[in-house]
């Protein structure tokens, strides 16, 4: 294989062969994963041995969003805690080797769920049970990483973490909306008035849900992924952002499309909150208000979305096609408005 959109094969093969233990030349490198986030490669060596290469998008600027050698930190310091990662096996910043930094971390053997075809097709009821303890159970011992003994306890600013994150994503909405939306502005002003006190910071993945994971076939999580937007702060974000993600069996439809919680045998969004208080110890009174966060977050990251499709990103569309995309950020915003008034 001579030519592949995004790795320079002889340059990367020849870097390989030198810092990864075990890789034998030649190499096949397959895309996995693509778009506007990180690349992901499967590298098989001539052995059959596989790996897995990350870079930053085809055409990135800012190389601050899409910093390789951070991701490639936080993986390599939860190597031996209780968090499953992929093996961390080498960095690159050479950028005479292929450009941008890389990362390269052992293949871990799984499943990840899209969708409710997939989840059915690969996981009994039994085990979909399982994949809702393992998902909940694997983001308490996230929250639990001791911090210092990982090497991580430098990886972002500790306090203010909620009120960082508004600031950040108000200004996004701000630069990026399409018409203007009362909720957004209403949610944005509440939550900054009601802004819970943190507590102790942990890690937070950022964007921790059911297909930023894989499952092996009994439903247990084998590797926690996608660490890109990891940083220092509040806990709770993450569940909150859980609870918008996630569409149990029974639960009312969530403003994300997701459907592989759908299939029977997953838990409801309450027995995923139950089991975490259970699991971390920590007081859940507050989750409305963290829900309520998440689904304005979303509804602040999908009006992106929607704008860079209106200004072409996806090449000509008729602006009916792209409808679904504002019907999303309108339920977003308003199922924001909702959580707020919810008590425990």
């Amino acid at each position: 294989m001579s030519d592949v959109h995004g790795i320079n094969v002889p340059a990367v093969s020849q870097w390989l062969q030198a810092h990864v233990a075990g890789a034998l030349a030649p190499f096949t490198f397959d895309l996995i994963a693509g778009g506007h986030s990180n690349l992901t490669f499967k590298v098989t060596g001539a052995d059959g041995s596989a790996f897995v290469l990350r870079r930053p998008p085809l055409g990135h600027v800012l190389a601050s969003a899409h910093d390789m050698g951070r991701e490639h930190r936080i993986i390599s310091g939860l190597q031996h805690s209780a968090v499953p990662v992929a093996p961390a096996l080498g960095f690159c910043d050479d950028l005479a080797v292929n450009g941008p930094p890389f990362y390269v971390m052992g293949f871990v053997d799984g499943f990840v769920l899209r969708d409710r075809a997939t989840a059915e097709a690969v996981l009994t009821a039994q085990a979909r049970r399982t994949a809702s303890e393992s998902l909940v159970d694997t983001m308490a011992a996230i929250h639990a990483v001791d911090l210092r003994a990982t090497g991580l306890h430098e990886l972002g600013r500790q306090e203010g973490y909620i009120a960082r994150q508004l600031k950040r994503w108000y200004g996004q909405w701000n630069q990026q909306k399409t018409r203007e939306l009362p909720a957004v502005d209403r949610v944005h002003e509440l939550l900054s008035q009601r802004i819970p006190e943190q507590g102790p910071a942990t890690i937070v993945h950022g964007d921790y849900r059911l297909d930023n994971c894989m499952v092996d076939a009994s439903g247990r999580v084998v590797a926690v992924l996608d660490w890109e937007i990891c940083t220092l702060g509040d806990p709770l974000a993450d569940l909150g952002l859980l609870q918008v993600y996630w569409t149990g069996p029974n639960d009312a439809a969530s403003a994300w499309n997701g459907s592989a919680t759908t299939a029977p045998g997953f838990y409801e969004r309450s027995e995923l909150a139950a089991r975490y208080a259970q699991v971390s110890g920590r007081d859940l009174t507050n989750l409305p208000f963290y829900v309520s966060f998440a689904y304005w977050k979303l509804a602040c990251i999908l009006e992106g979305v929607y704008a860079r499709y209106l200004g072409g990103a996806l090449g000509a569309r008729d602006a009916a096609e792209l409808e679904p995309f504002q019907q999303q950020v309108d339920a977003a915003a308003a199922a924001a408005l909702v959580a707020l008034e919810q008590r425990p």
